[in-house]
């Protein structure tokens, strides 16, 4: 399984025989499921829309199927591994299945909810491209897109309602804290759904891929902002005069701000734009 690029991609027996070989069995902890199918990572990797001068961060990298991937079509990729056993594995499958690219990875074991823009080696990531842990996906992009600013676009593959809400409009079912916030850094679309069968183990749920392009913040404080979206939507389902009254120190002076940032009071916290949350904040 040779890629044009040298990269030897792991199919489904490479994939069991590297977990064999050192005794790692997926664990629910730390959302382990494995891709083993050559052809999810491909497609990755060609929805991510990659420039050959990219700078790829992944997380979660496991036993290197999507890694393998990656190194033919970036200049370079930080991969961040927070289990200690599969970081220490990865140099050696990069050099084992794809030796004339294998100087181009990293591998930094971290936590990514820890990692700082100065725990990775020179260059700075352009690009965010990870099969995300389920349990993490969200609070994940968004650390990393606070934490680097260089990180221009993104593909990650969740859980498919996570994708679902991440890219939801203002006004749609789905539209909520994860919409808002991510709205903040970036344009985010669906870019397709993942088979359950080309994971190992085979999740309980759908996964689905999400494709994000950083855009400007709108004018504000993101931290006040944030907190902000996380007050209106603790109670969404009451009009913003009575859900924003803690936040503000009375219903009356919810509605004064609200009238102020021309929002209606009685609309709800779903209808409102990342904007609308920023200029909201600002008159507080």
């Amino acid at each position: 399984m040779t890629d044009d690029g040298g990269s030897r991609l792991l199919g489904p027996a490479e994939v069991r025989a590297l977990a064999a070989e050192l005794a790692v069995r997926p664990t629910k902890r730390l959302g382990q499921n494995f891709v083993h199918d050559p052809n999810t990572v491909r497609r990755i990797v060609r929805s991510a829309e990659l420039e050959p001068d990219d700078v790829a961060v992944e997380v979660g990298p496991g036993l290197g199927s999507l890694t393998l991937a990656l190194l033919p079509a970036v200049r370079a990729v930080h991969a961040v591994e927070i289990d200690p056993v599969l970081a220490a594995r990865l140099p050696a499958t990069a050099v084992d299945r794809a030796p004339t690219l294998a100087s181009r990875l990293s591998v930094t074991a971290a936590d990514a909810l820890r990692l700082r823009a100065a725990d990775l080696p020179a260059p700075e990531p352009t690009a965010l491209v990870a099969n995300l842990p389920y349990n993490v996906g969200v609070p994940v992009v968004l650390h990393l897109l606070a934490e680097l600013p260089r990180l221009r676009r993104g593909l990650v593959m969740v859980q498919s309602e996570v994708a679902e809400r991440l890219a939801a409009a203002p006004g749609s079912r789905a539209y909520g804290v994860p919409s808002a916030k991510l709205a903040w850094f970036a344009a985010a679309r669906r870019a397709g759904p993942v088979p359950r069968a080309v994971f190992w183990p085979v999740p309980n749920v759908d996964s689905g891929l999400l494709a994000f392009v950083r855009r400007d913040p709108p004018p504000g404080d993101r931290e006040a902002v944030f907190r902000l979206i996380d007050a209106a939507f603790a109670q969404r389902r009451k009009a913003l005069r009575s859900g924003l009254a803690a936040w503000a120190g009375s219903p009356a002076a919810a509605e004064a701000a609200l009238r102020a940032a021309g929002i209606d009071p009685l609309a709800r916290a779903e209808t409102l734009g990342v904007e609308d949350f920023a200029r909201l904040a600002a008159v507080r």
